[in-house]
């Protein structure tokens, strides 16, 4: 199995940058893509932006295009997502997700979540 867990949440003010991390441990091998989402009370959880587990293949949202970059540490069986120019908007727990089968779908493996908060 694969085990995600994310860090780097927190309290910030609009305009501030923040990078998430998600850790990836277990069969990593049969990973094909990690991908962010993120979830506000009642409202269903959104994807963010996707990597492929080799690095080659990125995909983003409208909502982080131009302002979220997505990479990953292949040594380190982390993915990042650097978050710039925070709007309050922004405001959501940030999930990882796996997806053993494509960078656009299957996301079936979750991580705990991560708050993010922007302050106006």
């Amino acid at each position: 199995q694969v085990n995600l867990v994310e860090s780097g949440g927190g309290l910030v003010q609009a305009g501030d940058s923040l990078r998430l991390s998600c850790t990836a441990s277990g069969r990593t091998a049969i990973i094909a893509a990690v991908g962010w989402f993120r979830q506000t009370p009642g409202k269903e959880r959104a994807f963010v932006a996707a990597i492929s587990w080799g690095g080659r293949n990125t995909y983003y949202t409208d909502s982080a295009q131009g302002r979220f970059t997505i990479s990953r540490d292949g040594a380190a069986n982390t993915v990042y997502l650097q978050m710039n120019s925070l709007k309050p908007d922004d405001t959501a727990v940030y999930y990882c997700a796996a997806s053993l089968r494509h960078l656009l779908y299957g996301y079936d493996l979750w991580g705990q979540g991560t708050q993010v908060t922007v302050s106006s």
